[in-house]
């Protein structure tokens, strides 16, 4: 067994005390129960709790994942925003579909969503640029996510330019910033248990309702 191996393996997991579970108790719909978790997380004192992993594939199936962060969850489904000219905003055009995932690791809890990806009005997109920070929106309206970057002061120089630009003009927006949504067709829920015991809740879109099930951990 080489030293990392063992070093992974006796890296203690589902520590303190775990919040319990019961799936009989929980509502017709995904959302509030998405809801209620997160709050949970932020009463804990999760760290950035609204972080999530989205996880898209190009046109060949490859995929691709990233932690950004959620920004609404509604009737159209768990939203995001990124620049539609970004390597996952090109995915995304050329396969809309994507998966999310929350891990609340104190919790011991995990929430999966998986569904087809829409996107938003441009005046929704555009005001939820405008909300970003200052800096947020002068790198954004740079375009360059991604892109190979030979010194870091050629960063430092471009972003510097694209403030100026802001601090002039607070009404600017990157032609590209898409908001975009995620409609779930499952949303599941899983709580860890110390006994490996874990309790697996899957909701299913069965219009005009939802389905629930159980899964085997």
């Amino acid at each position: 067994m080489t030293d990392l191996r063992r070093l992974l393996r006796g890296i203690e997991v589902f520590e303190g005390d775990l919040p319990a579970f019961d799936p009989r108790e929980t509502p017709d719909e995904p959302v509030a129960l998405f809801t209620s978790w997160l709050l949970d997380a932020v009463r804990a004192g999760v760290r950035e709790p609204h972080a999530m992993t989205l996880s898209t594939a190009d046109a060949d199936g490859a995929p691709s994942a990233r932690v950004l962060i959620l920004k609404d969850v509604g009737p159209d489904g768990w939203q995001f925003a990124s620049d539609a000219g970004s390597p996952k905003g090109r995915e995304l055009a050329g396969r809309p579909y994507a998966a999310l995932t929350f891990y609340w690791s104190p919790l011991a809890r995990q929430v999966r969503i998986r569904g087809p990806v829409g996107t938003a009005d441009p005046e929704l997109s555009a005001a939820d640029f405008r909300a970003r920070g200052a800096g947020a929106r002068a790198e954004a309206l740079l375009g360059r996510q991604s892109r190979p970057l030979a010194d870091p002061a050629e960063r430092d120089a471009a972003v510097g330019k694209s403030l100026a630009r802001v601090e002039a003009d607070p009404a600017l927006v990157a032609p590209g910033w898409t908001l975009y949504a995620v409609r779930p067709e499952t949303v599941e829920f899983w709580q860890g248990d110390k006994a490996r015991r874990h309790t697996r809740l899957v909701y299913a879109s069965a219009p005009p309702g939802w389905a629930k099930r159980l899964l085997w951990p």
